[in-house]
């Protein structure tokens, strides 16, 4: 029998067609597992980026981001500062639900790397539901959920035990007092409080002294002693925790071991990057999940001595550009790696910039843009609305731009769902899969209501009414600015989410697809449909709290203070330090 003539040059070119295309990435489709790389800035400033319109700041990289790929310009952080914004990131949930957020203006984050808050155990993570799936995932850089809960190598909040298989970076943040001379950044009226009551305390004794010294009656000498000893304990109480904060806080890890104790911050971020870029070597060749936690722009702004004094905007703006040329390192390794068309590359920040943050005249926070607000302000849209961009190459649309409402949340579905994970069913996941609208395959977000607290307290619900394609919001609750008119808290490091705020009766109604800048607050009695939009909300507020259940309150007093035998220590405590860079890292990146 004849077989059929077979063109073998077409089968070797097909196979060639193949074999390039497994290489570089270019023929891997939506039903691909890809790689995962998420950065995330810290307190970065959506008003901050060329990208989103601020032209006279050099971010490249980021621009390269949002011209490859898809831009959000309406995505939202579910809380205004970082330890909740960062849980709901990671789980998808409102942090009210599991504990993350804060009763008190004192502590909406974690503030002691040797307190006892932190992201529960039962809490699942989008890194959790990925290692299961078979992804080598990956934290380097900020953490900021907590680290003990019974002694001080339990570690049972630790990112090994939250679904990641490698952590290298700074398990709390890096703060103004990690520097050597740095400003107090941590409760610094608090501290001013301590030091006058000490003083006050002080002298109590000398004060009895004086009527022995001068024979004008006798004080009992044992009455003295007494009142110094309080006075001693008093002092010893608080300034063996705040006394030495850059020890205690200010520490580097990798895995379950300290490497640097107190860290040596000008070389953090160095560290951090050399980390990540041998993180996608490791690992190029399997589907890794990495999540890139800088420190940037969080004050005291450590910048490269390369990048200081480039920009227009002061040591802030060299931070900027920093963490932009640090981006466009890793994508140049997944250029190099050829690995860039089977990457999901996000970026976003955890919150929006911190007006507050000034050192005399020279602003250290960032800039939200039009945005009323800033940082710590649970419902202003400077405070939570943020960055947000995702770029799939052959698979999302270079340079689309997206103006529906999104949130952090969205993250943990997303993987979820082109990671191949089984999302929990035993608790509400607030986020939604994004993947749908990002394709083009839906024109609207899945979510009709968002809910902005600020710690425990609901100031804002957002509707997205989709008939008439228009954004309401709805504010029960502003902070009262100070100078009045000011558009932040001076004076303070943040707006409080109770006691010094306004409480709305009627609440403040705002058509932000109209008036994003929300500076014209529509009229009870003008606005015809201002009952319609109250008394809608108000029915998706009422079905919200009955959806919420009791849990054991993560930022309790209790929780978030220093506790010794929880304090991390590298060496015999209370004499704890040490430095491993040279033995872990013997040559320079």
């Amino acid at each position: 029998m004849k077989h059929p003539r077979r063109d073998w040059s077409s089968c070797w070119l097909l196979a060639l067609w193949y074999l390039c295309g497994s290489v570089d990435g270019a023929v891997f489709t939506r039903n691909s597992r890809p790689n995962i790389v998420l950065l995330m800035a810290d307190n970065l400033g959506v008003g901050d980026l060329s990208c989103y319109g601020n032209h006279t700041v050099s971010t490249p990289n980021i621009n390269r981001l949002a011209s490859e790929g898809v831009r959000l310009t309406q995505h939202l952080a579910a809380a205004s500062v970082c330890s909740p914004s960062r849980a709901a990131f990671l789980t998808g949930r409102y942090p009210i639900r599991s504990g993350m957020a804060s009763p008190s203006n004192l502590n909406r984050v974690f503030t002691w790397l040797g307190g006892s808050g932190g992201l529960p155990t039962n809490e699942t993570t989008f890194a959790e539901l990925l290692q299961h799936r078979g992804y080598r995932t990956g934290l380097i850089g900020k953490w900021h959920q907590g680290l003990n809960c019974g002694t001080r190598d339990d570690h049972c909040h630790h990112p090994l035990n939250h679904g990641f298989d490698y952590f290298f970076g700074l398990p709390l943040e890096l703060l103004s007092d990690c520097q050597a001379w740095g400003r107090s950044e941590l409760h610094p009226r608090l501290r001013l409080a301590l030091w006058l009551s000490t003083a006050a305390l002080g002298l109590v004794p000398l004060l009895l002294l004086i009527p022995n010294l001068a024979k004008w009656f006798q004080v009992p000498w044992k009455v003295i002693v007494i009142f110094s000893l309080v006075a001693l304990l008093f002092f010893a109480s608080w300034y063996s925790s705040y006394g030495f904060t850059r020890r205690w806080n200010c520490v580097l890890m990798r895995n379950h071991d300290i490497v640097q104790q107190p860290m040596k911050e000008e070389r953090v971020s160095t560290l951090l990057l050399k980390e990540t870029l041998a993180f996608i070597d490791r690992y190029k060749r399997r589907p890794f999940l990495l999540f890139v936690s800088f420190p940037h722009v969080h004050t005291p702004l450590i910048t490269k001595e390369k990048f200081r004094g480039r920009s227009k905007y002061g040591l802030y703006g060299d931070n900027v550009e920093d963490l932009d040329w640090m981006i466009g390192k890793i994508l140049d390794a997944l250029d190099h790696e050829q690995l860039t068309n089977h990457t999901l590359v996000y970026f976003t920040s955890d919150s929006g910039g911190h007006l507050e943050s000034r050192a005399g005249t020279a602003q250290l926070g960032g800039w939200n843009g039009i945005y009323r607000g800033g940082k710590g302000m649970g419902g202003w849209e400077g405070g939570i609305r943020v960055p947000g961009i995702f770029r799939w190459p052959t698979v999302l649309e270079a340079g689309k731009v997206i103006d529906e409402p999104t949130s952090l949340m969205d993250i943990y579905p997303t993987l979820s769902s082109i990671g191949g994970g089984i999302l929990p069913l035993d608790r509400v996941i607030d986020g939604r899969n994004l993947m749908p609208l990002l394709e083009g395959r839906v024109s609207y977000s899945d979510h009709e209501f968002l809910f902005h607290y600020c710690g425990v307290y609901l100031h804002t619900v957002r509707w997205h009414q989709r008939d008439c394609d228009t954004v309401w919001k709805v504010h029960y609750v502003t902070p009262k600015f100070y100078p009045e008119g000011s558009g932040a808290c001076y004076g303070s490091s943040m707006c409080p989410c109770s006691g010094h705020v306004t409480y709305h009766d009627p609440p403040l109604l705002f058509d932000i697809s109209r008036d994003p800048s929300e500076t014209q607050p529509l009229s009870p009695d003008k606005e015809a449909v201002f009952d319609a939009v109250m008394k809608k909300v108000e029915a998706a507020l009422r079905d919200h709290r009955k959806s919420l259940s009791p849990v054991p309150q993560q930022f309790s007093v209790f929780n978030t203070i220093w506790k010794p035998w929880l304090q991390p220590c590298c060496g015999t405590f209370p004499f704890c330090g040490c430095d491993k860079e040279e033995d872990i890292f013997p040559t320079a990146p």
